[in-house]
């Protein structure tokens, strides 16, 4: 996994509420097992019409509108449990997903796939989104360890994340990866336990 420490973007805004998993990456595209090809995928019913052109006026398909950063409306992937909507996500090239409320499996997903979910208040939100309003090349700074999202206006917003997940983030790793770097821990802890 790539390592986050901090990132300064534009961002896409998507001022939708109630975002759900099947809305992020349509259940039929759910076949592949590989991580890759979903970006393509992405929002796929709102992004195309039935024919594939695109729908013109879906932010996505908005030149204006670029980054790494997604902010968006209030309960974002809520439904179904499906890893696949973090996988889209990361591979159209997202890195961070800012909301006011966020699912927390997809909290989860979104952790273990690099992506950082960001929880602002309602009021905070509001302040993004009329940023971008203003101007669509807002740049916005998240600084991991200090646990600070910057809008550009010298506004902070000290955020929340599990510490576990924040170390991993900030190292690239994964579960697995994480325990390997604690192997001279644990051999010491077992030598003393035979002992």
């Amino acid at each position: 996994m790539e390592k986050f420490t901090q990132l300064t973007s534009t961002a896409v805004p998507l001022l939708i509420e109630d975002i759900d998993t099947d809305q992020i990456i349509p259940s039929r595209y759910l076949k592949g097992i590989s991580k890759e090809g979903f970006g393509d995928h992405l929002f796929r019913d709102w992004r195309y019409d039935n024919s594939g052109n695109p729908i013109s006026d879906f932010v996505f398909n908005n030149a204006m509108y670029t980054g790494k950063i997604l902010i968006a409306g209030r309960n974002f992937g809520c439904g179904s449990s499906r890893e696949h909507a973090a996988w889209a996500l990361a591979d159209y090239g997202f890195r961070v997903v800012i909301s006011s409320f966020f699912a927390d499996i997809f909290k989860g997903n979104a952790m273990n796939n690099g992506i950082v979910p960001i929880t602002v208040s309602e009021e905070y939100l509001h302040q993004l989104f009329t940023s971008i309003e203003q101007d669509a090349k807002s740049v916005f700074t998240i600084d991991l360890e200090k646990q600070e999202l910057s809008n550009g206006e010298g506004n902070i917003f000290l955020f929340e994340i599990d510490a576990y997940k924040k170390d991993c983030l900030i190292n690239g790793y994964d579960d697995i990866d994480y325990l390997l770097s604690m192997r001279k821990e644990i051999e010491l802890f077992e030598r003393k336990k035979a002992s």
